[in-house]
C-alpha cells in the first residue's frame, strides 16, 4: 500500500481541494481554506514556475488515488503504450483500478479502506477472489463482496452514511452486494479535478 507521511488534512489544505472525497475534509476546508503554514497575511506570495505547476498537478492526482511515485510512473508508462491520448488513458486506468471501483461503489469509506478490502481477499471479480488493488476491471466484469458478515456490515454502514453518487459505468445491486461494469469510464469522476496536460508535460520534460 502506498503511504504518505503527511496528515491528510494538510494534504487537502495544500491543494485546496477535497481530493479524498470524504465529508470531513470538506468541513476542514470550510474552516481552514488557506494552505498550512504561516499566517496568510504575513506570507509572501511567490510565482510558481512551470515545473512547479507540473509537479503540483502530478502530486495532486497521485495523492488522490494513493499511489507511490513508482506506481504512478509505471501507470504513465502503460498509458503511453496504449492507443489514443496518454493523459486520458491515465485517467481511465486510475478509475478502473479495482480498489477505486470498490470506493466508487460506496462499499468503502475511502480508497485506503477499499484497498484493504481488496488486499484481504474480500472482493470477487467474476466469482474469483482478487487481492491486487491495482488490477484493472473491464466492461462485462461482475464484482461482488465477500459473504463474511463483518465485511458486509461495514459496507452496509458505509453505503448508508455516504452521499457520493454512483457512476454511470457501474450498475449496482447493494441488496446482494453485486455490481456489473457496464462500460469503460470516460475519464475521471466528476468529483476529481486533474490537469492531465501538466502531468504529461512533467514526465515528458
Amino acid at each position: 500500500m502506498a503511504r504518505s507521511n503527511n496528515p491528510k488534512g494538510k494534504i487537502v489544505r495544500r491543494f485546496g481541494d477535497n481530493i479524498f472525497e470524504q465529508p470531513k475534509y470538506s468541513k476542514l476546508l470550510d474552516r481552514k481554506p488557506n494552505k498550512p503554514g504561516k499566517d496568510p497575511k504575513t506570507r509572501t506570495r511567490k510565482k510558481i514556475s512551470d515545473y512547479g505547476l507540473q509537479l503540483e498537478a502530478k502530486q495532486k492526482l497521485r495523492f488522490t488515488y494513493g499511489l507511490s511515485e513508482k506506481q504512478f510512473y509505471n501507470l504513465y508508462e502503460k498509458a503511453k503504450k496504449r492507443p489514443g491520448d496518454t493523459g486520458m488513458n491515465m485517467l481511465k486506468m486510475l478509475e478502473q483500478r479495482i480498489d477505486n471501483t470498490v470506493f466508487r461503489l460506496n462499499w468503502a469509506a475511502s480508497r485506503a479502506q477499499a484497498r484493504q478490502m481488496v488486499s484481504h481477499g474480500h472482493i470477487l471479480v467474476n466469482g474469483k477472489r482478487l487481492n491486487i488493488p491495482s488490477a484493472q476491471i473491464n466492461p462485462g466484469d461482475e464484482i461482488s463482496l465477500s459473504s463474511k458478515k463483518g465485511v458486509r456490515d461495514l459496507a452496509r454502514q458505509n453505503i448508508s452514511g455516504i452521499s457520493r453518487r454512483t457512476t454511470s459505468w457501474l450498475n449496482t445491486d447493494n441488496d446482494d452486494f453485486k455490481a456489473a461494469v457496464a462500460a469503460s469510464p470516460e475519464g475521471l469522476s466528476e468529483n476529481v479535478k486533474a490537469n492531465q496536460r501538466l502531468i504529461i508535460e512533467y514526465y515528458s520534460r
